[in-house]
């Protein structure tokens, strides 16, 4: 443990306080080993027992883990720590946003005026002409969406349809590799990760088989440029997901279609697959700009009213005013054409980074989507490798629980003849880690 952090507190709130205060603040890093419960007992003058108790109150919040006589350590993505992303050294290229090129985004522009109202909006939180909108954009791919409801973008959704459904302990079944913010998400809401294996086509029928035996009570994945691989279903896997999730009938299915187009093919999804219990939550930061904090949500009755009263009870609905903003996007045909732009070069940047790699003998992952995952043998040797070339890529830590290592790039910025360089550099840098590892 680091010395220059003491643990203090002589009650189990405390004691667990005092750690939880050591991770938020930095002074307790990812790794670091916490004392053994009997020597921490003696230090503070406690019984062993409110240590022990103090050490699952953390485990239960995602804060640390136990490696049975390895002992107890800060967990790798504590969840009271704040995730933001480290900031970008200067003089590097970001390739580990995950964000989409702001040359395709529209600028926003936010009505001219809404009219005040007598009390509050509560009574009829969503605009109908954005209603409309959003039932059209869901059916398109073959979504019911005789009822839609809206949220604060894609975590606040989930977040609230796990809160209400789930309880603390329960297990929910998440992609491996799979979103970093969605998985640190359901360790803070107390809730066990069941890691389902993803190939190119989403997750594996085995694996996910596997889980719903094993008792989750919901299933979250991507249908499409699932995050960090770009997989995508197949209607081939769609239909022998389904088919699986059916036989477990009170599993909610949670579809994260985060990077659902504004036109395009229809794309297979589960939740157009006649299913009891599920969600599908849309957002459109990735196509109209990252500071649009709206998602729009389809699902079944029953998901959709107990989404709705929890949200009643806390924020109410999301602003009228954000709501005319979007509305007014997916409406203007100047947008439209930006956004399809925008598709067209997303491919194009991705498919070069994986054609420039592919030269050099590095296999990588990325159909769809703004990034490509690409594994590796040692994660921070490619990643401090292209940092001194130059490159600021993602470790693939963050994004995995069980799947072997890899590092994720954003193309979305990334020119052809750039894509080549980094191909380039990153054939040296795992060439210099053979050597090393050979030596």
């Amino acid at each position: 443990m680091a010395t220059q952090y003491s643990i203090q507190g002589t009650t189990a709130k405390g004691i667990a306080a005092s750690i939880e205060r050591g991770v938020t603040e930095g002074e307790l890093a990812p790794g670091v080993a916490l004392p053994p419960v009997r020597r921490l007992a003696e230090e503070l003058g406690v019984s062993a027992g409110t240590v022990a108790t103090a050490y699952k109150e953390l485990r239960r919040r995602g804060l640390v883990v136990t490696h049975g006589r390895g002992g107890t350590v800060v967990a790798e993505a504590a969840s009271a720590a704040s995730r933001r992303p480290p900031r970008v050294p200067p003089g590097l290229v970001d390739l580990a946003s995950g964000l989409p090129d702001p040359a395709f985004l529209p600028v926003l522009r936010p009505p001219s005026e809404i009219r005040p109202v007598y009390g509050s909006h509560r009574a009829v939180p969503r605009l109908t002409a954005l209603e409309d909108l959003t039932r059209a954009w869901f059916a398109r791919d073959g979504v019911p969406a005789e009822r839609v409801t809206f949220a604060h973008g894609a975590l606040d959704c989930i977040a609230r349809l796990l809160s209400v459904e789930l309880r603390p302990g329960d297990a929910v079944a998440v992609e491996d590799p799979g979103f970093h913010h969605l998985l640190d998400l359901v360790t803070a809401l107390g809730l066990r990760m069941v890691p389902v294996a993803v190939d190119e086509e989403g997750m594996t029928p085995d694996a996910l088989r596997t889980a719903l035996r094993a008792g989750v009570r919901a299933l979250v994945c991507s249908p499409r440029a699932q995050c960090p691989t770009g997989a995508s279903f197949t209607p081939r896997r769609r239909d022998e997901l389904a088919a699986m999730v059916r036989e477990f009938p009170e599993v909610l299915v949670v579809e994260d279609d985060y990077n659902a187009q504004l036109a395009g093919p229809e794309a297979p999804t589960l939740a157009a697959s006649g299913l009891e219990r599920w969600a599908q939550v849309r957002t459109v930061s990735k196509r109209l700009g990252v500071d649009l904090r709206w998602a729009g949500l389809a699902g079944d009755p029953v998901t959709l009213a107990r989404h709705d009263g929890r949200m009643l009870m806390t924020s109410g609905w999301v602003s009228h005013i954000l709501q005319e903003t979007v509305a007014g996007l997916f409406s203007d045909p100047a947008v439209a054409r930006l956004v399809a732009a925008g598709e067209v070069a997303y491919a194009e940047r991705r498919q070069a980074l994986i054609g420039a790699l592919g030269s050099y003998g590095i296999r990588s992952a990325g159909a769809n989507g703004l990034n490509v995952w690409v594994p590796v043998r040692d994660e921070s040797a490619v990643v401090n490798g292209l940092r001194t070339r130059g490159w600021w890529v993602a470790a693939g830590a963050r994004f995995r629980i069980a799947s072997p290592p890899a590092v994720r790039i954003t193309t979305s910025a990334l020119d052809v003849a750039a894509a080549r360089r980094l191909a380039s550099d990153f054939a040296e840098v795992l060439g210099e880690a053979q050597a090393t590892y050979e030596g």
